[in-house]
């Protein structure tokens, strides 16, 4: 079965939720913070959509937003020891 792709939109949803369910509620990210991701090189485009915009696997975005978490709860104030 291949990995379902989600647009910047759909993956910062996405991973939203996921962070949400371990930071009660805090830092959510945003298509920005997809884009951002990629642009340094946390997530790689899985491929495009009609309009030629990136599209993102999950399970690149699942590792994406566990190794981005750490710091984006810092920020907000919560430990992550």
């Amino acid at each position: 079965m291949t990995d379902p792709l989600y647009t910047a939109d759909e993956a910062a949803a996405l991973a939203t939720t996921w962070r949400r369910l371990v930071s009660a509620g805090a830092a959510a990210v945003t298509p920005n913070t997809i884009r951002s991701w990629a642009h340094r090189g946390h997530l790689p485009p899985a491929g495009l959509d009609h309009n030629r915009r990136p599209l993102y696997a999950r399970t690149a975005l699942a590792r994406a937003e566990k190794a981005t978490r750490a710091r984006a709860l810092r920020l907000v104030g919560i430990s992550t020891r």
